[in-house]
């Protein structure tokens, strides 16, 4: 007599538990990855600027998350995300010094979105990540302080300068 694996489980016979708790565990990461994948592609696209590269990077993210816990947390695979992106990009030091701005620069008007993606491209890396984790995917200054290790002065000042730069690729 043969069982499907929902019979098994009904029945509780004990040869299929390893079957059904894997097939629980693949829902499960499934589950995680959907709900994460498009903001890490999205992240590794822009810090790499290569849609293969950014495939590459968000695999290696997940398989590195799933190996170190059986549920990462978003927390989880956005760390282990910022250590492969590091691979490709220097992340860590802030090396955006724009000046104070003296006067109102006119970048409400229609920018095109393809000027405003080349103005992102620009950014230095760490700055880049900022932006993109603070106004794209609204992550706060003490989330991307803790992920990038530094302090949330510092990411604050970070995302700003990041701001005042887009203004000024803008303006021109």
């Amino acid at each position: 007599m043969s069982l499907s694996i929902a019979e098994a489980k009904i029945f509780g016979f004990p040869e299929y538990l390893p079957t059904i708790l894997a097939q629980s565990r693949l829902k499960i990461w499934r589950e995680i990855y959907e709900q994460n994948r498009h903001r890490v592609y999205s992240l590794a696209f822009w810090m790499t600027d290569n849609e293969l590269t950014a495939e590459e990077v968000m695999i290696q993210a997940f398989s590195r998350a799933f190996a170190q816990s059986g549920q990462p947390t978003p927390d989880d695979i956005d760390s282990t995300l910022i250590s492969e992106v590091r691979q490709y990009a220097p992340l860590g030091t802030l090396s955006l010094s724009c000046a104070p701005c003296d006067r109102v620069v006119a970048v409400r008007r229609n920018t095109r979105r393809v000027d405003l993606e080349r103005a992102v491209i620009q950014l230095p890396a760490t700055e880049k990540l900022m932006f993109l984790m603070h106004d794209v995917e609204s992550y706060d200054h003490a989330h991307i302080a803790r992920l990038l290790e530094m302090t949330e002065d510092q990411a604050r000042a970070g995302v700003h300068q990041a701001r005042l730069r887009l203004r000024e690729l803008l303006a021109n």
